[in-house]
């Protein structure tokens, strides 16, 4: 008779490289203000909610058949908002920028083969090459969490990997990729660049992106993503502009009809909506541009952000200004980054409150120590 004593992970036999690991997972508290995993705190609006609303009642009417397997029409959208004379077959998209990763590197990576990223990154690099069984190399930053085109082709010279990410706006930091180093770290590897431009529309809107560097470079990957910018980030919605052979090699790992018809048509409808959508986008950088003037004010050092948040520092004890934080109904993010928080640009109100409660908390820092650095 099957024994019917619990057991626990350890006991399965997992994958002998997954042992010990723990899943990705940012704490979700059920706060009033949340600040912490970089989500668009604005609402859609009404009249592009309305037409995603229709969009989605078509769509049902026929969800008993499979949906478009090349998601033809939702390609040609994307392209279009992007621009750069990017066409359908340029660009693959897929659940969430997370499942593009995994693609990616089910397709160009796997065992024997390596990815470098320069940390602190965004965590799901590491745990998707954990994943698909790809080695993670971990490379140091230059100060002020920058990487210099001398840095990247040093890394790559040294560690010879197969693959390159490069996160621009850097999450967690914020801290921008420059063209140069980009350009640096293609031509110094055979291998595969991608370039992680989740933040991309919260940047200077006068800069170019990676996206301009795709003519003749055809190993060369820049990934987006609708969670942030487009305040999509519960429809799942992510997507790269690559070379067509890119999209090809995708197309031998993703699973039959990974993007449902549903998810297909918000986004289609979502995008013909672009201006709208994205009308948001500079309140939010108004309010980051805000958080990195008042923080220091506070006696918060911060790093120069180009994301929808921002990193600071010259915190005493950050497990312990998160946690009064969080009696206060306000979560941040605690990175294990010493001596740092990060918090994400919410709405003005959303700022605002976060601000007053942390001068109040620094205010009684020295009764709690829970505060600036040398308070």
């Amino acid at each position: 008779m099957p024994s019917q004593e619990p057991i626990s992970l350890a006991d399965l036999p997992i994958r002998d490289d997954l042992r010990g690991l723990t899943p990705y997972g940012a704490p979700q508290e059920h706060v009033r203000i949340q600040l912490n995993v970089n989500e668009n705190t604005h609402p859609i609006p009404e009249n592009v909610a309305a037409d995603i609303e229709a969009s989605l009642a078509e769509a049902i009417r026929t969800v008993n058949r499979y949906p478009d397997r090349e998601f033809s029409t939702l390609r040609e959208s994307l392209a279009n908002y992007l621009g750069h004379d990017l066409t359908a077959e340029n660009i693959w998209a897929a659940n969430g920028s997370n499942e593009i990763l995994q693609q990616f590197l089910q397709a160009f990576g796997g065992p024997g083969r390596s990815v470098l990223g320069f940390r602190p990154t965004y965590s799901m690099h590491s745990i998707i090459a954990s994943g698909t069984g790809t080695r993670w190399i971990g490379a140091d930053r230059d100060e002020e969490f920058r990487i210099s085109p001398e840095t990247a082709v040093a890394a790559i010279e040294r560690e010879k990997p197969d693959i390159v990410f490069l996160c621009s706006p850097n999450n967690p930091t914020g801290t921008p990729v420059h063209l140069d180093t980009i350009v640096a770290a293609y031509e110094a590897t055979d291998g595969m660049v991608l370039v992680d431009e989740a933040y991309a529309e919260f940047a200077p809107a006068e800069l170019p992106t990676a996206l301009t560097l795709l003519p003749g470079r055809p190993r060369l990957v820049v990934t987006r993503t609708m969670s942030k910018a487009f305040a999509f980030a519960g429809a799942r919605v992510g997507y790269l502009a690559a070379d067509p052979a890119v999209t090809d090699a995708l197309r031998l790992v993703r699973l039959p009809y990974h993007l449902s018809a549903l998810t297909q048509a918000a986004a289609i409808a979502a995008l013909a909506h672009s201006a709208e959508m994205l009308a948001m986008v500079d309140d939010i950088k108004a309010q980051r541009d805000r958080l990195l003037v008042e923080l220091p004010k506070l006696g918060f050092p911060v790093h120069e952000s180009w994301a929808n948040f921002v990193l600071f520092g010259g915190v005493a004890d950050p497990h312990a200004l998160f946690e009064a934080l969080l009696e206060n109904d306000i979560i941040i993010r605690d990175l294990a980054i010493a001596n740092h928080l990060r918090v994400t640009a919410g709405t003005e109100a959303e700022t605002t409150e976060f601000l007053d409660v942390l001068a109040r908390l620094t205010a009684a820092d020295e009764t709690t120590s829970i505060g600036r650095i040398g308070a």
